[in-house]
């Protein structure tokens, strides 16, 4: 049975229970999510051949620090990094290094900030250099598959409807959906209630109702969608190594459908992906 809670009588910690946030909550989230999306925005004249995704986190780091915001992920469960960089067939939570990046790579840069207890979290998909025709076109199948998710968000209908919306389109597009991770519910905890599965039918999940606030962030793959976690802990990666690709919004059920909190101040939600329009 699904249980919601106001988000104010809600304790500290995830209960399996779904929030529902007021004005507040989401003032608080549109603060933190437009400075993760400046941090990404800024990322995009840094992310090219030769930098490091060690450089790529310091800079995350610092910027966080500059506007008062302090990176979710450092010294989260034992991960001490700022961000996750998630390069070719890292499906997600890469780990920074010093590996420099090289021309025709493709890297998901994925920035959670606290701000003033609230989570803002959002990932974005970069190209560096000029990329292949097939990484670029697994870019936009993604991209196009997280606006699709988003589409589907209003009061009355069921998470599944998210998840039927993302699977349909990338299949259709010959690509396959990650069934290991999902989004989440998020607010003043990193992950909360409820599981956003990227795939499903529309008559599956709990009932979206107006004042939950989660994550939509489907991890596509050109091959198939199986994927293993390398002895890390962290680095996920497609089995057969194909290409895998992500993006992330953070977004708000409304009374007449969703706010997505994470858009690009500069525009450049897609940047060096001119197929579609950008978010």
């Amino acid at each position: 049975m699904v249980t919601y809670i106001e988000a104010g009588a809600a304790p500290y910690k995830n209960t399996g229970a779904i929030r529902l946030y007021g004005p507040e909550g989401f003032e608080g989230m549109r603060k933190a999510c437009r400075l993760t999306a400046r941090c990404l925005d800024e990322l995009v004249s840094r992310v090219r051949p030769g930098v490091t995704t060690e450089e790529i986190d310091r800079f995350v780091f610092e910027f966080g620090m500059e506007h008062g915001a302090l990176p979710a992920t450092l010294n989260y469960r034992g991960y001490t990094k700022s961000s996750c960089t998630s390069i070719n067939h890292v499906v997600c939570h890469g780990i920074p290094n010093d590996k420099p990046l090289r021309e025709g790579d493709i890297v998901n840069i994925d920035v959670t900030y606290v701000v003033d207890g609230w989570h803002g979290d959002s990932s974005r998909m970069y190209p560096v250099g000029e990329i292949k025709r097939a990484a670029e076109r697994l870019l936009e199948v993604t991209h196009e598959s997280l606006m699709r998710g988003i589409a589907a968000v209003r009061p009355g209908a069921r998470t599944g409807a998210i998840g039927e919306a993302i699977q349909t389109y990338a299949e259709t597009e010959r690509c396959s959906v990650v069934r290991d991770f999902c989004g989440h519910g998020v607010g003043r905890l990193f992950h909360d209630a409820p599981n956003i599965l990227h795939y499903g039918n529309a008559n599956e999940g709990p009932e979206l109702k107006e004042g939950m606030i989660f994550t939509i962030e489907p991890m596509i793959n050109l091959g198939r969608p199986h994927v293993k976690v390398l002895s890390d802990g962290w680095t996920a990666v497609t089995r057969d190594r194909s290409l895998s690709a992500q993006y992330e919004h953070t977004v708000g059920v409304t009374a007449e459908g969703c706010e997505v909190f994470t858009l690009s101040p500069a525009g450049l939600f897609k940047p060096g992906v001119s197929a579609l329009g950008n978010a």
